[in-house]
This record gives C-alpha cells, sequence and structure tokens, in this order.
C-alpha cells in the first residue's frame, strides 16, 4: 500500500512562476527559485515543473534554469515542457530531475514513450493528460497546452500510455484548472479505474477535503495542485504555502 502523495504543480513561462484559470490568461506570480525554498521548508512530497510555452515555441525546458532548480530542490522533482527525443530526457536527468512530464509528443507518438520508458526505467516517465468536456459533453484529450483538440478519450490515451511503458499518469481538468471549484471526480476515476499504474489527479482543488474526495471518489494515487498552494483568499493574492501535518492527517492516513 502507498502513501497518497501530495504536490504543487507549478507552471513557469519565461522562467517566472505563473498561474492560469482553465489553460488561459497566465498571470505572473513570482520567481520559482524562491517557491522551491518555501516548500523545501513545508517538507513537500514532490514538485512538478511544467514550461507552458515550451511545445508551441517547438523548444525544451531550459536545461540551463532546471540545473539551478534543482540545486535549490530538497525532494523529488518532476519537469516537463517540449520533451521530444531520447536525449531531452538525458539531459534533463543529468541537471537533476527525478522523472520527465511528458505531454503532446507522447500522445501523438506513443512508441517515444516505450522508447523513452525502455532506455530510462518506467518509474521515471510520466504521461500528463490533458481534457476537457467536448461540445457532446463527452471528455476530449487536448494537447499542444490545452489548445489542440484530438478526438482522443482520456482513459483510452491513459490505457495506451501504460501499455507503452509509462510508470505513471497524471490527468488534468482543463475546465476545472485555476477555479477553485474542486476536482473532476468522473474524470479522475474514469482514467484511474482504467489502468493499474498510479494517476495523479490535478486541476481545481480548493481545499483538503477536494485531495480526500480525489482519492476515496476519484481512486488517485496521488493528488496535485496549483492555485491552492499559490494564491490565498477572494481576491486571488499570492502566497506560497502548503497545509501543516494536522491539516492533511486524514488525506496521509489514505492508502492506495
Amino acid at each position: 500500500m502507498l502513501k497518497i502523495r501530495l504536490m504543487p504543480c507549478l507552471l513557469f513561462e519565461d522562467l517566472g512562476l505563473v498561474k492560469t484559470i482553465k489553460f488561459q490568461n497566465p498571470t505572473y506570480i513570482g520567481d520559482p527559485i524562491n517557491a522551491v525554498r518555501i516548500f523545501n521548508q513545508k517538507e513537500v512530497d514532490e514538485l512538478v515543473f511544467l514550461d507552458i510555452k515550451a511545445t508551441r515555441e517547438n523548444r525544451l525546458i531550459s536545461i540551463k534554469y532546471i540545473n539551478k532548480l534543482s540545486d535549490e530542490c530538497f525532494m523529488p522533482l518532476t519537469v516537463g515542457g517540449g520533451i521530444r527525443s531520447l536525449k531531452d530526457i538525458k539531459d534533463l536527468f543529468n541537471a537533476g530531475v527525478e522523472k520527465v512530464a511528458i505531454n503532446t509528443y507522447g500522445i501523438e507518438n506513443p512508441k517515444f514513450i516505450k522508447m523513452a520508458a525502455e532506455n530510462f526505467g518506467s518509474q521515471s516517465i510520466l504521461v500528463s493528460i490533458d481534457a476537457k468536456l467536448n461540445f457532446n459533453g463527452q471528455y476530449e484529450v487536448y494537447t499542444h497546452e490545452g489548445t489542440k483538440p484530438t478526438g482522443l478519450k482520456p482513459d483510452q490515451v491513459a490505457k495506451e500510455m501504460e501499455r507503452m511503458g509509462a510508470g505513471e499518469i497524471m490527468i488534468n481538468s482543463i475546465d476545472r484548472d485555476g477555479t477553485f471549484s474542486g476536482y473532476d471526480l468522473k474524470l479522475i476515476k474514469l482514467v484511474a479505474d482504467a489502468v493499474n499504474i498510479p494517476v495523479i489527479a490535478c486541476g481545481g482543488a480548493s481545499s483538503v477535503e477536494d485531495f480526500i474526495q480525489a482519492v476515496k471518489v476519484g481512486h488517485a494515487s496521488a493528488v496535485a495542485a496549483g492555485s491552492f498552494f499559490v494564491f490565498y483568499g477572494a481576491r486571488r493574492a499570492v502566497l506560497i504555502s502548503f497545509p501543516d501535518k494536522k491539516e492533511i492527517k486524514k488525506l496521509r492516513e489514505l492508502k492506495r
């Protein structure tokens, strides 16, 4: 039985920390290095950093900056953004990353996930799936930072990624991103019940109770959030934070 992990999922654009709402209108909220230092003090389980412009700009997330980030980071670090080759993955691991998050290129080219898993081990390959409800009321996977519909269903994509060797899936609700409206539990459960590898829930968390529901109802193995860790109050004042041990005791007691 595995302990439920709770992790901040942070976005950066032009080397600044940003936050989006439904994958749109990124708002600058500060320096990623400062956020890492705060999360170090909070003894966070794991940290995810994603470059939201890398794929559309046809480039890899900055290796130089990830080197700086990993030097400051005392917890496992997962990084994604524009990964398109085994060399990209190797360079990120050499920069101190523990896992890579692959989205667009892996979904468009599933055999790349197979190659990555065979070369670096499934435990180091996370596939991030972005999904939302389409006009037909069905969940659909989107790539290119949520801008390109694929016609694919998230549970089918998750199964294929597992078959190719991915060690973990992160399912992110575009509709819930940055809204503080709670996780899309139906979406999480759809994906989690389709695979046997760990599934990370992301998109919409507003409370520790949301984390608990993602595990109990959505069958998630881990929970991630962005706005929850960087904003405070109705005015969305910037405040990097993490629940204390008493607040997340119920989550820690859950097992998957």
